[in-house]
């Protein structure tokens, strides 16, 4: 038998099926390559023209007036065909920048390859600019020209892996004033920045003070929190929501789809999902919908709680009780153990909870801390060469200042804003929780939730709570009864004899819950000799024995981030659709003489063919609120609506999903995001429901 000569390593490298094996393109990515999203027949038909809808009514801030009062007077815009008297201006040639600003989303390239696409169309000789490492680009001047290599070799893949992004914001008059700098020397005419809430609202500034030199500045709406949801102030929809969204929910709930597999499977972990959503909760709905979790918190929802038993208490008493409105977190820890303790009854010691990363930040005392140590931190830093984070580099630093204002040592600062019953309340919590309220906010003076361990939080009174239910004997699991009977009988026991006198529920269901007051080996033995079954001196029967130590519950817990990994995937072709259209929208609005307006398309929740493309004013959705400690006019974002069509089924839903009887659990497998084939959903369930 002749021996096997071993490849040498240059052969076996050029082989031809090691080679396709590790080029850097998988088969799914050449073909996302390859495929041309549709295009809205408007832009189909040749040459665009604006044509201003007044149908649209918005409350205007007056803040909003003073800052921006050159945009005030924006319209609503709708992308229509040119006629042939305005082709002229749609052609001429163009210079256009375009940045990527804040976290990715799947889709922004082909809001590029759109935006590169349309301009290319009307007029070859058009230039694009991508500006690298976003804003930060602009002010540098760090810009490259995008050319048919560069833009093919992304489309339709995730991350904004081609000029990457940054969190700079041009927000300072030096700022402002390099970046009109680099557009003149670039001879930009217009710029687009795609971005979330504060990289639009950020837009519109840049707008009002290029619009003298003649730059057009266009928003793109991108936020994988599906928190830019643009309505009219008479509720008229006209962006349902961002790009990215659909993508990551589905990264998201394939992820946890599988966790439910394995959770029915194992039947012994409960996993714990954090999903992305700072501010709303509309991943977690998503998710919710596309998985069937046995638990899911809405923010929103909890929020809205009211404790209507302490209600009717200080209304006897005459007064107001205004701690019974909002949720408290002994009270969430509460409906966690709920679900634990009634799927433990039914056999089910495992399970599947959804929460948002910023379910904290609907906690009224949590909520309180961000507000008030926000306002400290960004007042601190207002009046000092260095930061509060650099002067109080330990805990017990940022301690010891709190404690200061407290008694009134420190005098600068807002010292009457962190009172003794603050401190009082804070040094309660458990100290890693203090860390991650005292952590650096973001570059937007935002709090950082996805940098705080808020299912150790919650896990943490969950567990303290169970274990005060196991000891009263209301935390059991559920014992089914043919088991019961069977090892009885297989140790001559009577099952008859002993179930009264073992379980609360004997004779009644499917399951066998053990009685409150046997809580323990001594207290089992105490309950058979009161019941006549042992003596004194016998030792509790070994299947006895095994039936208690079977309904005692061992709650094991996963815990599980999903963000960085949904944002970065690929997207699904709604997203792949939607954003592509985006990039044509903006064009359309840069050759029609628009600034200031952030690109949008209407009746998304619907048909492709009943798509509008548009351009919707920025300056009048925006108002003031509280960022970082000060007051800002920003773009307002969108939460959960309690009333919509989306949460109202999941909510009427929860009893069947939380599963708490001995039936298979519902869970929905929602599988991969699919490019290849015919069987994707086209857009995101909660649109799909609350178009109805």
């Amino acid at each position: 038998m002749s021996e096997k000569r071993q490849v040498s390593l240059s052969e076996l490298l050029s082989h031809d099926s090691v080679q396709k094996i590790i080029e850097d393109d998988s088969l799914d990515a050449m073909e996302r390559r390859a495929y041309t999203p549709p295009l809205c027949e408007v832009f189909q038909n040749g040459p665009t023209a604006l044509e201003s809808q007044n149908q649209y009514r918005f409350d205007i801030d007056g803040a909003a007036r003073e800052q921006l009062p050159h945009l005030m007077e924006n319209k609503v815009e709708k992308v229509v065909s040119a006629p042939s008297s305005e082709a002229n201006g749609y052609h001429r040639c163009r210079a256009i920048g375009i940045a990527f600003s804040g976290g990715p989303a799947p889709g922004g390239h082909n809001v590029i390859a759109g935006l590169y696409d349309a301009a290319k169309k009307a007029n070859p000789e058009n230039r694009v600019y991508g500006f690298l490492l976003g804003q930060d680009g602009i002010i540098e001047g760090n810009a490259w020209e995008l050319s048919d290599e560069i833009v093919n070799r992304y489309r339709n893949l995730g991350g904004f892996c081609m000029i990457k992004t940054g969190r700079t914001k041009i927000d300072s008059a030096n700022k402002m004033r390099l970046s009109i700098e680099t557009c003149k020397k670039l001879g930009l005419n217009a710029l687009v920045v795609v971005g979330g809430d504060d990289s639009n609202t950020n837009a519109a500034f840049m707008a009002e003070s290029m619009k003298e030199e003649g730059i057009q500045v266009i928003g793109v709406p991108k936020t994988i929190d599906g928190d830019i949801q643009v309505k009219d102030a008479d509720g008229k929809s006209l962006c349902a929501i961002s790009f990215g969204f659909h993508s990551a929910a589905r990264s998201f709930a394939r992820n946890v789809g599988d966790l439910c597999t394995d959770g029915s499977s194992d039947v012994k972990y409960w996993h714990i999902c954090k999903v992305m959503g700072r501010v709303a909760s509309h991943l977690a709905l998503e998710v919710s919908l596309q998985t069937h979790a046995n638990l899911t918190l809405i923010g929103e929802d909890l929020a809205n709680y009211v404790d209507e038993d302490r209600v009717e208490k200080a209304a006897a008493e005459g007064v107001v009780d205004y701690t019974a409105y909002g949720i408290t977190l002994r009270h969430l820890s509460r409906v966690v153990c709920d679900a634990i303790v009634r799927r433990a009854a039914v056999g089910k010691n495992y399970g599947m909870v959804v929460i948002p990363e910023g379910i904290l930040e609907f906690v009224n005392e949590v909520q309180v801390f961000i507000i008030k140590l926000n306002t400290i931190i960004s007042e601190y830093n207002d009046v000092h060469d260095t930061s509060f984070h650099t002067d109080f580099p330990s805990l017990e630093d940022k301690l010891e200042y709190l404690r200061r204002l407290v008694r009134g040592i420190r005098k600068m600062g807002p010292e009457t804003i962190w009172n003794a019953r603050d401190d009082e309340l804070f040094n309660d919590i458990p100290e890693f929780f203090q860390e991650g309220l005292l952590i650096e906010r973001d570059s937007h003076g935002n709090f950082q939730f996805s940098q705080v361990e808020t299912d150790r939080v919650i896990l943490g009174l969950v567990m303290d709570y169970l274990s005060i239910l196991k000891e009263k004997g209301r935390y059991k699991l559920g014992i089914e009864e043919n088991y019961y009977a069977k090892a009885f009988i297989r140790a001559g026991l009577n099952p008859e004899l002993y179930g009264p006198v073992l379980f609360r529920n004997y004779g009644v269901g499917r399951y066998l819950l053990v009685r409150e007051e046997l809580i323990s080996q001594k207290t089992l033995k105490q309950g058979l000799i009161k019941a006549g079954l042992l003596d004194e001196e016998e030792p509790v029967p070994l299947s006895v024995v095994k039936i208690f130590n079977k309904s005692v519950p061992d709650f094991k817990v996963q815990t599980h981030f999903y963000g960085y990994d949904g944002r970065g995937s690929d997207p699904t072709k709604f997203d792949c659709t939607y954003t592509y259209n985006l990039g044509h929208t903006a064009f359309s609005l840069i050759a029609g003489g628009s600034t200031g307006h952030m690109v949008g398309i209407r009746n998304l929740e619907k048909s492709f063919e009943e798509w509008e493309p548009l351009g919707i004013p920025i300056a009048p959705l925006m108002h003031l609120e509280e960022r970082g400690g000060k007051m800002k006019l920003v773009l307002e974002k969108s939460v959960v609506e309690l009333d919509s069509n989306a949460f109202r089924i999941v909510k009427a839903l929860r009893e069947k999903w939380m599963a708490a009887s001995p039936a298979p659990d519902p869970f929905r497998k929602p599988g991969a995001i699919r490019f290849r084939g015919e069987m994707e959903e086209d857009k995101p369930m909660i649109l799909t429901l609350n178009a109805i």
